[in-house]
């Protein structure tokens, strides 16, 4: 089979980096390139050319065959859809085009996701034809940042290494080897949706610093200046994260996941304690010049708890890691804490 269409859904930071990726790529198995759609609320903002800066400073020019708000046009004739959405979008878009999915035969779409840390598994299940085949990645394959909405963005690092979860199909190694090649980098088949649905990625690494940073800001409090998110990074909140790791590690050992598939952190980062792993986030070049999620007011600045980190990470990562803990009796007291405090900020925000 030929996975030449590619239908993206969501337009932020992963849709620009990601569409314009695979635009741009012409393979032995697609020297034509292939033809990639894009499905997005704001197509009228959009231009079929795309500009990506590199991370090496060069810019890579590449074109978008279609761009629509028509989830029927988008995705009624593509071999593989893309959610590049976060995790409070992606039950909206898996309910609108559900009805124009290939599914029964061989020549079903495959449907999947770059973020599964929020759900995207278990939303797809309840939602999606049981023989539409799934995928997603462990962890998303670009650091990505727009530079001008519609037309310039900046593909800011990779990963050395991808892995993807395949369920409902037995095309599991072609889907492996069609994400190798979509974004040219080595990609390994993980054996389970958990160890891609469960991660120690940004649903314990954001809340682990916004805690350490703002756990005793209460209104009223203003700062005089936005610090950095990661060049800034401390041995409190690096000790806050592998602590959440150490739950997390304690719980995969109750679920039917093969050992090591979810490295630790220290392992990931490749550090031995708190004070070498704030050392390797604050050094990473990918990270570089991210600012704290803060808004302006008179006098300075406060938490922005309307920002992604807050309304992304807390309700759509670490809750649900935390839920599934209780479920299994694994006591995450860390992950706990640092859960009702994030979720208080959001229920509570300015």
């Amino acid at each position: 089979m030929k996975y030449n269409k590619i239908c993206l859904i969501g337009g932020g930071n992963l849709g620009h980096v990601v569409g314009g990726f695979i635009a741009s790529l012409k393979t032995d198995a697609a020297p034509q390139g292939f033809d990639v759609t894009l499905l997005t609320r704001h197509p009228e903002k959009w231009s079929h050319q795309l500009i990506i800066e590199l991370p090496d400073g060069k810019e890579m020019r590449t074109s978008l065959n279609r761009i629509t708000n028509n989830p029927k046009e988008a995705v009624e004739d593509a071999d593989v859809v893309l959610l590049c959405l976060p995790g409070f979008a992606i039950r909206d878009a898996l309910l609108s085009i559900r009805d124009y999915l290939r599914h029964g035969n061989d020549y079903a779409t495959a449907v999947g996701s770059v973020v599964c840390s929020s759900g995207f598994f278990l939303q797809a299940f309840d939602i999606l034809p049981a023989d539409v085949p799934l995928f997603g990645f462990q962890r998303v394959p670009f650091i990505a940042r727009i530079q001008e909405y519609g037309h310039r963005a900046c593909l800011k690092g990779g990963r050395e290494h991808l892995y993807v979860a395949v369920e409902q199909t037995d095309r599991k190694e072609e889907l492996r080897q069609l994400m190798e090649v979509l974004t040219n980098t080595p990609t390994s088949l993980l054996d389970n949706y958990y160890e891609v649905t469960l991660t120690n990625s940004n649903p314990l690494l954001h809340p682990s610093r916004l805690y350490s940073m703002w756990k005793d800001w209460k209104t009223g409090d203003v700062y005089s200046r936005i610090p950095f998110f990661y060049e800034e990074w401390t041995e409190e909140a690096a000790q806050l994260y592998i602590s959440m790791d150490n739950e997390l590690q304690a719980l995969l050992d109750h679920l039917a996941v093969r050992k090591g598939s979810i490295p630790t952190v220290l392992d990931y980062y490749e550090c031995t304690d708190a004070s070498s792993l704030a050392h390797k986030l604050r050094s990473i070049k990918a990270f570089k010049g991210i600012m704290a999620p803060m808004k302006a007011v008179e006098g300075g600045f406060v938490p922005d708890f309307n920002d992604r980190y807050f309304s992304e990470d807390f309700p759509y990562g670490l809750s649900f890691a935390c839920r599934i803990a209780k479920e299994h009796g694994v006591e995450t007291p860390v992950m706990d804490k640092i859960c009702q405090w994030g979720m208080e900020k959001i229920q509570n925000r300015l």
